[in-house]
Parts: C-alpha cells; structure tokens; sequence
C-alpha cells in the first residue's frame, strides 16, 4: 500500500466519526445545493418566457431524472464495491470496478441518446407534454440527448471520487458544471434572446465541460483508482456485484422520474399551471432534501469502506450520528420553507393560480420531508453493506410501490388535492418496513470487529 494509500486507509478508519462526516458531507451538500440551485435558477429564467415553456423543463427534469438515475445505478454500483475493496486493501480490485462501472455507464448512455433521437415526438409524450408544452419540450431536449453520455459519465466519476473519500474533488467537477450552466443560462436567454434554444444549449456546454473536469481528476493521479479501458472487466461476476449492488439507487431515481411523469400526466386536466406548480415545487422541496441526502451520502463511503475493512462497530457509530445530524439539519431548514412557501413559488412564476396550487403542495411535503433522515440512513446502510434485496425494497417504498399508488388512488378520490398529498403519504407510510429492516440488520450485523 503506497503513502497515500494508507494515509486515506487511516483517514477513512481512524478519524473521528462527526468529523469524518463533516467531511465527506459538505462537500456533498454544497455540491447537490448548488445543482439544486441551478435547476431552480433554470426553472425562474425559463419562467420569464411563459407558463408553457417552464412547464417544458419540468417535463424534460423527468428525463434528466433518468440520466440521474442510470448514472448513480452505475456509479453507486461500482463505488460501493470498490469501497469495499479498498477497505480491503485491493487496490487493483477497486480500479477494475472504477472502470467498469464507468464504461458500462458509456456504452448505455450513447445508445439509449441515439435510440432517443429518433423518437422526440413519442418521448416527451412519454414524458408528460401538453400539446402546448410538446413544441418547447422537444427544443429543450435535443441538446439533452446530445449531452447524454456526458451527463451519466459524470454522475459515476463523482460517486467514485466520493466512495475513495474525496469527496471534495467531485463537488469541484459537478459544481463548475451547475456555475457554467447558471451563467450560460442567463447569457443566452438574456442578452442572445433564444428563449428555450438557450437554456438548452447552457445545460449541454456545461455538462461536456463538467465532465472534463472530473475526468481530470483521474487523469492527473488525483484518485486512488484508475479508470482504464485495459481494467475493464467482463467476469460476470463482478458485472452482477456492481448491477446489484447499484440497483437500489436505480430504482430510487427510476421510480422518482417515473411518478413525475405519472403525476404529469395525472395533473393535465387540471392545466399548464398544475404542471408548472408542482414543476417548482418538485425544486424546491428537493433543495430541502439534498441536505439529508448529502449526509446520507456522506455516510456512504464510511459504512462502505468500514465495512470492508471489518469495523462493524464503527459502521454502526456512523449510522446512528448520520440520523441525528441530518434530522436536525432537515428539520430547521423545512420550517423555514413552510413559513415561506408562498414567497419562494412566486419566485419562480409570477402567475396567482400557479403560486396558490404550489404553495399547498410544497407545505405538504415538506412537513412529511421531516421523516426522510431515518429512511435515507437505513437505505445507504444496507447497501453499502451490500445487502441488496432489502436496500432495494426500501428504495422502491417511498419512489414507488407506496407513491405510485397512492397517487393514483388520491387523485381519482380527491382530484388535484389528492395529487398534492401523494407524495407526503408516501413519506410517511415509508417509515414502517423502513424501521423493521433497520432492526433486522442491526441484529445480524457483527458486533466485533476484525482486521483486514
């Protein structure tokens, strides 16, 4: 094991738990803050151009929702394996998995963009698009595609930086590519005046500018991993490790993109202005849930490496202070958001119906945002810990298997009400498999450690 090796080894065993997820959740949360921001900044510039047009990039978020999706499916797959190995003290293991997991990813997304392309008027159908959004979906998604393999390749270059603990080197990659967009965005629809062409061709620059800068963090021998077409590897085995491994975050994004679409749909006879509402409001809240999630995905890493490393008790330290941290986090900024929910939709959309349909839902979800902590925690514990059945249960609960229909069920029963309240609903019923496979694996897992 080289200087650095161990020094990383020592940094990710060793250090204080608060302060090591201080340090590996910052980073995070500043970085998924700032996307955050630049999706509700792209939301508000796009807002000046009419109803319909932010109408069009709630639609095509549901789409970018997958690009997500399929980027942390690979990127949490092969980070939480290398993790593991590098606990081990498998260094060459965990480059394997880095560049297979990258790969992989590559070769998905290029064909899924092609496939995409010669079939826009179906896709954003698909997606949710009223006849009078459709026009303003399709411009706005053809730079998306072209973007696609960039996009997907940099979600799984920054869980891997995050997974080897440097989590500091994929909030600069990703957040260069959230500021370039928000300057982009306003330089095209501001001072060049092309509307929806502008937001579109901001995000795709900044997302291929976004993508060289995190590779060169690979590049420059800034990583513990190398990513190489020579270590990719074909063993089955390792190709199911890293799919199972990565699938309860792709269910996680998947069925969350699905329920946009869903509710897209659900929300079309109510209007342009439910689609734009609840178009913020999924911003909004989201910017609210990117800090239990940035420490969730702190903790990550720690449960992970530990894991492999056999330091069981330090892996259930983590998880305890993961939740007492984020809920205290969470809990501060969701009252702030209640209080002021009708001020922040306005924001986004100066348009009465739109700010009276969004400010309901928004303080619906986000005093039911409060329970997220617990589940978020126990989610990431068991995946790290590659237990991946029940991590993949959980993930399907909240995005899914109780959402989708709840949705569904309220929206027949109570109409647009109903189709606020699904969401909250799904939170909270969460709550109950959430803690009895908390109970399940906390009883199993070893309570004395061992030595790699």
């Amino acid at each position: 094991m080289t200087g650095s090796a161990q020094k990383q080894y020592d940094m990710m065993t060793k250090m204080p738990i608060y302060r090591l997820l201080r340090t590996l959740s910052i980073p995070t949360i500043i970085t998924m803050l700032v996307t955050s921001t630049y999706n509700m900044a792209d939301t508000a510039f796009v807002g000046t151009l009419g109803t319909s047009e932010s109408g069009a990039v709630g639609v095509v978020f549901g789409f970018m929702s997958i690009l997500q999706a399929v980027g942390f499916f690979f990127g949490q797959g092969c980070g939480t394996v290398l993790s593991r190995e590098l606990g081990a003290k498998k260094s060459a293991a965990a480059s394997s998995s880095a560049s297979t997991g990258f790969f992989m990813a590559l070769i998905v997304s290029a064909s899924f963009a092609i496939i995409s392309f010669f079939n826009l008027d179906g896709l954003v159908a698909l997606l949710g698009s009223t006849k009078t959004i459709a026009p303003f979906a399709r411009t706005y998604i053809r730079y998306i595609l072209f973007a696609t393999p960039f996009i997907v390749t940099s979600f799984v270059m920054n869980n891997i930086l995050r997974y080897e603990g440097k989590a500091r080197l994929g909030a600069v990659g990703m957040m260069s590519g959230a500021f370039l967009n928000i300057g982009m965005d306003a330089l095209f629809i501001f001072v060049f005046h092309m509307g929806v062409d502008g937001a579109g061709l901001a995000t795709m620059l900044s997302q291929i500018m976004g993508f060289f800068i995190l590779l060169s963090m690979f590049l420059r021998g800034k990583t513990e991993t190398v990513i190489s077409f020579s270590r990719f590897t074909k063993e089955a085995s390792k190709l199911l490790n890293i799919a199972g491994t990565g699938l309860p975050s792709l269910l996680r994004q998947i069925l969350g993109s699905l329920s946009t679409v869903i509710l897209n749909y659900l929300a079309k006879p109510y209007g342009d202005c439910a689609i734009a509402a609840m178009s913020i409001v999924s911003r909004i809240s989201f910017f609210a849930f990117s800090v239990g999630l940035g420490f969730g995905q702190g903790f990550q890493p720690i449960s992970s490496f530990n894991y492999g490393a056999g330091k069981y008790r330090r892996v259930r330290e983590a998880y305890f202070k993961t939740i007492i941290i984020s809920q205290i986090m969470i809990t501060l900024l969701s009252v702030v958001v209640f209080l002021f929910s009708d001020r922040l939709v306005g924001l986004f959309r100066d348009d009465a119906r739109v700010i009276e349909l969004g400010t309901r839902a928004l303080r619906l979800q986000i005093a039911a945002l409060v329970t997220m902590p617990f589940c978020i925690a126990t989610e990431m514990l068991l995946q790290t810990a590659g237990k991946k059945t029940g991590a993949a249960i959980l993930s399907s609960c909240r995005g899914g298997i109780i959402f989708i229909p709840a949705l569904f069920i309220l929206a027949k029963t109570r109409g647009f009400s109903g189709i606020q309240e699904a969401q909250p609903l799904a939170y909270v019923l969460s709550l109950i498999p959430t803690f009895l496979f908390a109970r399940g694996f906390l009883k199993k897992m070893p309570t004395v450690d061992y030595d790699t």
